[in-house]
């Protein structure tokens, strides 16, 4: 599924105004963590607010993670640290592309009603009310996607033993440790 794409999509959204202001004089280095280089050479204060920022969005998508963790397939990509039955593995490829096509379809509506949503902006005096039609339709859409891979997720997890849903908790924990330190 393209979940994380349309992830992505929606923090690209929020972020690319962002970037284009972001100062790069403090650019970060190949193999440095993510947001090292804004603390290099600068004050708390001089940071404009990204402290905040990256706080807020582990808030907004920590939990996120959990859910993540059972998708079909991050599972099926994992089948043999999980010691998925052939039974599991067929029940969690029916799972995947039940949900593929509810999700593919609210895809391509998020990506008419964002390039809709471009074409009016580019106006000179954008018509706000077209601007909002196509920001409602897309979010719409978006939600439509987060919720077939949600769908999908937690009938994923169903079909799981208690010992690799202990498995699945246990990385998505050590992940959690692993990213609050880089932050």
């Amino acid at each position: 599924m393209k979940s994380l794409g349309l992830i992505a999509l929606g923090l690209c959204c929020i972020a690319a105004p962002l970037a284009a202001q972001q100062d790069t004089t403090h650019a970060r280095r190949p193999g440095q963590p993510a947001g090292a280089a804004m603390g290099r050479g600068m004050a708390r204060g001089e940071r404009g607010g990204m402290d905040e920022m990256v706080s807020m969005m582990h808030e907004m998508m920590g939990p996120m993670i959990h859910v993540m963790a059972y998708t079909p397939d991050h599972l099926l990509a994992h089948k043999d640290s999980l010691t998925l039955t052939s039974d599991q593995v067929a029940k969690l490829t029916a799972i995947r592309e039940s949900a593929k096509a509810a999700h593919d379809a609210a895809a391509s509506d998020v990506k008419t009603h964002m390039n809709e949503l471009s074409t009016v902006f580019q106006n000179a005096s954008p018509d706000t009310n077209a601007l909002r039609m196509h920001f409602q339709a897309a979010h719409t859409a978006m939600g439509k996607a987060h919720w077939a891979m949600l769908t999908a997720a937690a009938q994923s997890r169903a079909v799981l033993t208690d010992a690799q849903r202990s498995k699945i908790d246990s990385w998505v924990t050590t992940m959690e440790r692993r990213e609050s330190h880089e932050y």
